[in-house]
């Protein structure tokens, strides 16, 4: 899109704020110089097509060692079966014999090769990982699982690039502090996937590694800006993976792909080593967390990550083991709930998701109470995008007006602590457990996300107030709410109801979520909600 056209659509101190995001994607190309990036670019694409046929030689490997095993099993004729892997990773973990890990792990590479030739999802392949699995620690709770990583997390030799050529051949000179605990733990990271270009949107393309798509459906987006690891475990090529979220970036691709993903509190894990754009923001906090395809992987993988080593290696992280007895507790849950945040109208089919779950959980003894953090769109406005934004853009473009004043900066964060107060004060005074709210969805149209910027309400509130949030399916849009759709005008009739309208259309079968909302610091309570949730809504997840 024209930065003229979107400047002149919109309107306001809020459109020209949230506008400084597509103009830094627009003019970020232009950083190095176009021949810099379209010689970036090739040696881009050429790193990933090596890096693929290298991963494709390691499915051979396994296709041929599977053909022989099944084919000695019955009798050395034709194989009867092929090998097959559970739908869950845990059948991978500790009691198993190394050689059956060994083979469950070239099982995943296997599918991450195939879900990759539809989606574009992969970067690059850490052809190290094997060498890892042999010295996999197999007393760790993640001993032999296979698991993804967002191409901004640091993996020593490999390049961060964010889809900017600025950053293409400057390989990480060691591991990111998550990736270290996770080889600990016995995990064995095994690619790096796509991001859209800087990382600052929902969709997933950039001009390294093109255009990640929906394994559900090629022509609609797989949310970002995790998007790559979204479409990468929704299809069923890793059974793991961990994204990061400023603004939804773990939320969206978890609702897009039909798979559930964790926001934590911002400082629960460790950032160190994480690659990005901006450094030394932190009125609106970054979050690292896992994706998978059920709540129990995610509670895995936290309880995993939140070990000694992680406190060792990262001293600034709050020393706060898993709480087992939160995760595990059974007792009813007090619940506030809201249809609408009242600033991004939602779809037919969010609507019916959140309502369907509230039902559900009433059912099951669980007591729900309307609740709506107050004054959200100054929150969204002012707070959120002033903190992304508190220099004026400065960062991106360098050379923006009204770049904000250290002075001007220490009060927005000081508005953001007045904001989150005053939210736990009204959280407290209903005695609320955790939080129910819509998620946006389904999928849009490839291109579509960094047209409806104001979409971003339901999750970057939470990024503001610095609230652990997950994302769980509960349901896939039917053909009445597609007919209802059509009906869509949105809260204010502008540009972003508009492309989200038309965006969302021929969605008919594609993942629907909610989001599951805890205070901070209670992430465990967060997922025991999206257990529950799950446990009750139990949606059809898989595209293939």
């Amino acid at each position: 899109m024209v930065v003229d056209e979107l400047l002149t659509a919109l309107s306001g101190v809020s459109g020209a704020a949230l506008a400084c995001c597509f103009m830094a994607a627009a003019v970020a190309l232009h950083w190095s110089g176009r021949r810099t990036a379209r010689g970036a670019a090739t040696r881009a694409r050429q790193r990933q097509q090596a890096a693929l046929e290298s991963m494709d030689k390691a499915a051979q490997r396994f296709r041929l060692q599977v053909t022989v095993e099944v084919g000695e099993a019955s009798g050395g004729g034709t194989p009867s079966s092929t090998y097959s892997c559970p739908d869950s990773w845990r059948g991978l973990v500790p009691a198993l014999p190394w050689v059956i890990c060994q083979q469950g792990f070239l099982f995943w590479i296997s599918s991450a090769w195939e879900v990759n030739k539809g989606t574009n999802c992969v970067t690059t392949y850490l052809a190290d990982c094997e060498t890892q699995l042999s010295q996999a620690p197999k007393q760790g709770l993640l001993y032999g699982v296979p698991v993804s990583l967002k191409e901004c997390f640091s993996y020593k030799g490999q390049n961060s690039t964010l889809g900017l050529s600025l950053n293409e051949g400057v390989p990480a000179e060691c591991d990111s502090v998550v990736v270290q605990v996770l080889k600990l733990q016995g995990a064995v990271p095994f690619v790096h996937t796509n991001v859209p270009q800087s990382m600052l949107s929902y969709d997933c393309s950039n001009p390294l590694f093109g255009q990640s798509t929906n394994p559900w459906k090629s022509s609609k987006s797989p949310g970002g800006s995790s998007g790559g690891e979204g479409a990468l475990i929704g299809a069923g090529g890793s059974p793991l993976g961990l994204g990061t979220d400023i603004g939804g970036s773990i939320r969206f691709p978890s609702s897009f792909c039909g798979i559930c993903g964790l926001k934590p509190t911002g400082n629960r894990l460790s950032k160190i080593g994480l690659k990005s754009c901006v450094y030394g923001q932190v009125a609106v906090q970054l979050s690292v967390g896992p994706m998978a395809r059920d709540v129990e992987s995610l509670a895995l993988c936290m309880r995993a990550l939140l070990c000694e080593d992680m406190f060792r290696l990262d001293p600034t992280v709050p020393p706060l083991p898993f709480k087992e007895e939160v995760y595990t507790s059974s007792r009813p849950l007090r619940v506030g709930y809201y249809e609408t945040d009242n600033y991004t109208m939602p779809t037919p089919a969010m609507k019916r998701a959140v309502l369907e779950t509230k039902q559900s959980l009433e059912a099951a003894g669980h007591t729900l109470v309307p609740f709506l953090p107050s004054n959200i769109p100054y929150a969204l406005e002012t707070l959120s995008i002033g903190g992304l934004f508190s220099d004026g853009g400065t960062t991106f473009l360098q050379s923006l007006p009204l770049p904000r004043s250290v002075e001007k900066l220490w009060e927005l964060q000081h508005e953001i602590e007045l904001y989150r107060n005053s939210v736990i004060a009204q959280w407290r005074a209903l005695d609320l457990d955790v939080l129910l709210t819509p998620m946006l969805g389904p999928a849009m149209d490839l291109n579509v996300p960094g047209r409806a910027t104001g979409a971003v309400s339901y999750t970057l509130l939470y990024n503001c107030l610095d609230f652990p949030a997950g994302v769980v399916p509960v349901t896939t849009v039917t053909v009445e709410d597609e007919a209802q759709m059509e009906h869509y005008r949105g809260y204010f009739g502008d540009i972003w109801d508009k492309v989200l309208q038309k965006g969302m259309k021929k969605s008919v079968g594609l993942p629907v979520a909610v989001q599951c909302v805890a205070l901070p610091w209670q992430e465990e309570l967060c997922l025991r909600f999206m257990r529950e949730v799950e446990r009750l809504m139990t949606p059809e997840k898989r595209p293939f």
